[in-house]
């Protein structure tokens, strides 16, 4: 781990590090369609010609690399997890994934023309040095770009879940982390890529959908395949628990498209800044 971290960040990434280990493959399953969505587009906004050598940051199971190199990229992805890094492997056997750090990454300076972190922001402990690690692996005139999802008011799928542990949840000791919709604000991205030494910013709404096959997978969704929502929810007793998850499936309803498939607005922000 990096040094030169405050002990919350310290306590945040061991605790973010624990966790991601344990939920790849249910990650994959629930979230894969979605992220993997939201990816795209954001090379859809740096752009990714031919022969770009471009940094997948937080790569997590490879989604973005995967895309950039079936767009003709050098791409590179790069994890802390090295449970992301054997499914990255596995899914994109073609692509090069490397065990690493995002607040330290393994690179020489000005080594990629792109550097991308689709969703991996607010899993750090210290999001503005990533931003600056991704300013320092930039050739002059790369670019690096990276989403966030938008506030809960329009990215629903937190919203059904937030105010059913609001009715029914406790509080529960966690880490410490970055605020979750901080930079649900496109101007606090920009400022933060503006910190880092990025001109040029810019940001755009992914407009994406949570496709799932029944409500029978949201609740699990939620519990078995994320971090901070999950140790949260592990944390609830079984009664409160229970009460959360009738709470969102009651409320979730209204999502079904009339087959008893869901599917639920799930905004996402593109932010970029040139180096």
């Amino acid at each position: 781990m990096s040094g030169g971290l405050s002990q919350h960040a310290r306590d945040f990434h061991a605790f973010e590090l624990s966790r991601w280990q344990r939920v790849v493959d249910r990650y994959h399953r629930s979230w894969g369609e979605l992220t993997g969505s939201a990816g795209s587009g954001l090379l859809d906004a740096i752009g990714v010609p031919p022969g770009t050598r471009l940094l997948d940051i937080a790569t997590g199971p490879g989604y973005v690399a995967g895309a950039a190199s079936r767009r003709g990229a050098a791409a590179v992805g790069v994890d802390f997890s090295a449970q992301m890094i054997a499914k990255a492997r596995l899914l994109f056997p073609d692509v090069d994934f490397r065990e690493g750090d995002a607040l330290d990454l393994p690179f020489a300076d000005g080594a990629f023309d792109r550097a991308v972190m689709n969703f991996g922001l607010l899993h750090l402990g210290d999001p503005g040095r990533a931003i600056r690690e991704a300013f320092r692996v930039l050739a002059p005139g790369g670019a690096f770009g990276f989403t966030v999802w938008a506030s809960p008011d329009e990215a629903v799928g937190f919203s059904l879940l937030s105010d059913a542990i609001m009715e029914f949840g406790e509080p529960v000791a966690l880490p410490e982390g970055p605020d979750f919709y901080h930079y649900s604000e496109p101007d606090n991205c920009r400022a933060a890529l503006a910190d880092a030494g990025f001109a040029e910013t810019g940001a755009e709404v992914l407009h994406l959908d949570w496709r799932l096959e029944s409500v029978d997978e949201l609740f699990p969704a939620y519990r078995q395949a994320t971090v901070r929502t999950g140790a949260l929810l592990d944390g609830q007793s079984d009664a409160d628990r229970e009460k959360i998850e009738q709470r969102v499936r009651e409320t979730a309803a209204r999502f079904s498209d009339g087959t008893g498939r869901l599917v639920i607005p799930m905004p996402a922000i593109a932010v970029w800044g040139r180096r």
